[in-house]
């Protein structure tokens, strides 16, 4: 009894088989029982069977442009480079640059800061020693108060109101009523408090350091004092013989002020004008 032999894959392969009769004596393919010929008639142009480097040939350049397409496309995908992706040095870490192998260099002798020496320390700080200060660093003038209001108007009265009285329009929508500038505690309080108040900030008030620069910064802590004076001055403020108005001109008469948005009643009702004096003195009849 003859046994049938067995294939790679453990198949019983009928007698007489061979794989060698798959392969043509050019030492291509055959087109076998699971290929048409009209398939190969449509790729090779022919339904015989075609040998492997025929097929290699067929397809070597769309394969190759596929290729490329691809390495071209992983190339420009990796040269993408986000900024939190690049090289940087951290912070005096050590550094093999350097013989010393310090990243941070000292400053080399000789060098003079220029524009952030921050030489003057009572400018910068408002204090004097661990003090606040209770003056200011340069004269006090018009300009430096319009400045002082316009600089207030900005960055101060949305939380602490045009007047001061910590009530802007940031409160009014729910966020931490701040002081008034007009308690005793405040009124008291040095000049050089509120400059350090807005150079570092306090409870729920941020710092202004990066806003406002320093020499606005006094200029804001003089306007307040404007603001805490105009809510508290008396007659005694006024130099004596200070005219705060011209006086009307001849034959103009001044109207005493009245509720124009009120029910018509004795105070909302204007006054009859006065006859003019007639010549001579005498007023007519």
């Amino acid at each position: 009894m003859v046994e049938a032999p067995f294939s790679r894959r453990g198949e019983l392969e009928a007698p007489g088989f061979s794989r060698a009769k798959l392969h043509t004596e050019e030492g291509g393919f055959s087109r076998g029982p699971g290929l048409k010929p009209a398939i190969y008639a449509a790729l090779f142009g022919t339904a015989k069977s075609v040998p492997f480097h025929r097929i290699l040939a067929r397809f070597r350049r769309p394969v190759l442009a596929a290729l490329l397409a691809v390495a071209g496309l992983l190339l420009i995908v990796g040269c993408r480079s986000d900024m939190q992706q690049q090289p940087y040095q951290r912070p005096l870490v050590e550094s093999n640059f350097y013989p010393d192998h310090r990243s941070e260099r000292p400053i080399i002798p000789g060098t003079v800061a220029r524009g952030h020496l921050d030489a003057d320390t009572y400018f910068y700080t408002g204090k004097i020693g661990s003090n606040d200060g209770d003056y200011l660093p340069f004269p006090v003038t018009q300009q430096l108060l319009a400045r002082g209001q316009q600089r207030f108007n900005i960055y101060c009265s949305p939380c602490h109101g045009e007047a001061g009285d910590g009530n802007g329009m940031v409160v009014q929508r729910g966020f931490k009523h701040p002081p008034s500038y007009h308690i005793d505690r405040l009124r008291r309080a040095p000049i050089g408090y509120f400059f350090d108040i807005m150079t570092n900030g306090y409870g729920a008030m941020p710092d202004y350091a990066e806003q406002v620069e320093p020499a606005d910064r006094w200029a804001i802590a003089a306007y307040i004092r404007v603001l805490q004076l105009s809510q508290h001055a008396t007659d005694a403020d006024v130099p004596p013989g200070t005219p705060i108005a011209n006086a009307p001109p001849p034959g103009v008469v001044v109207m005493p002020p009245y509720d124009t948005q009120a029910t018509t009643t004795a105070a909302s009702t204007p006054p009859p004008p006065q006859a003019a004096p007639a010549k001579g003195g005498a007023q007519q009849k």
